[in-house]
């Protein structure tokens, strides 16, 4: 489960998320943040009419984008200061709150097309987000669907060193930022193909799909 003090950090974060966002687009931590939006959008290949999940939807930002696209969205986020937010720029979409980690409502006992997130992932360390992948994968996702997510993330754990002695005093230690080379290793083990590309100096995007 995710610790209850981030609750309170994101739910204090959504009057000013979007804001926090524009201030620091050229730097850690959202560096090329509207550009890893559009990599996923451009991976994921929705099609309209597709059923997209969208894994902490936040302010809706990156959903926005599949409602344009004729997607049928449904948001989920722990959220509730966030999804208030979503809701007032996406009244079509669905909106479920729950965490991620615990025990899903059935209304989302369905498989979906796609399954996408933006700047969530990095809440949970790498065996985390390993087994909610696989649950996503083998629990939620429909024939030929892929799993688009994009986030702080860096090739190489020497780029990750690198990156938290340049922004020390933005680092957040109780974040886990993901490192390429590392998570690729480690998929190839549990049946999730996984493809990378870096956007930006802090900030990229994974392809994950089951090994059939």
């Amino acid at each position: 489960m995710i610790k209850q003090d981030r609750y309170h950090l994101f739910d204090k974060r959504a009057d000013h998320f979007d804001l926090s966002v524009a201030a620091s687009k050229h730097t850690f931590p959202f560096a090329g943040y509207q550009q890893v939006l559009d990599e996923i959008v451009a991976q994921a290949d929705v099609r309209t009419g597709m059923q997209i999940l969208d894994l902490g939807i936040g302010t809706g930002n990156l959903a926005r984008r599949f409602v344009e696209l004729g997607a049928k969205v449904w948001g989920i986020d722990f959220s509730s200061e966030m999804m208030i937010r979503a809701q007032r720029k996406l009244p079509q979409a669905e909106f479920v709150q729950a965490d991620l980690l615990g025990k899903w409502p059935s209304e989302l006992n369905r498989r979906f097309n796609r399954i996408v997130s933006a700047y969530v992932f990095h809440e949970f360390d790498l065996p985390t987000k390993i087994d909610l992948l696989r649950r996503l994968a083998f629990n939620h996702l429909s024939a030929n669907g892929s799993i688009v997510i994009g986030d702080i993330a860096f090739a190489t754990t020497k780029n990750r060193n690198q990156a938290r002695k340049k922004w020390q005093t933005l680092w957040d230690e109780k974040e886990y930022y993901w490192v390429a080379d590392e998570t690729v290793t480690v998929c190839k083990k549990t049946g999730l193909r996984v493809g990378y590309q870096q956007i930006s100096i802090c900030a990229g995007v994974f392809l994950f799909k089951p090994i059939k």
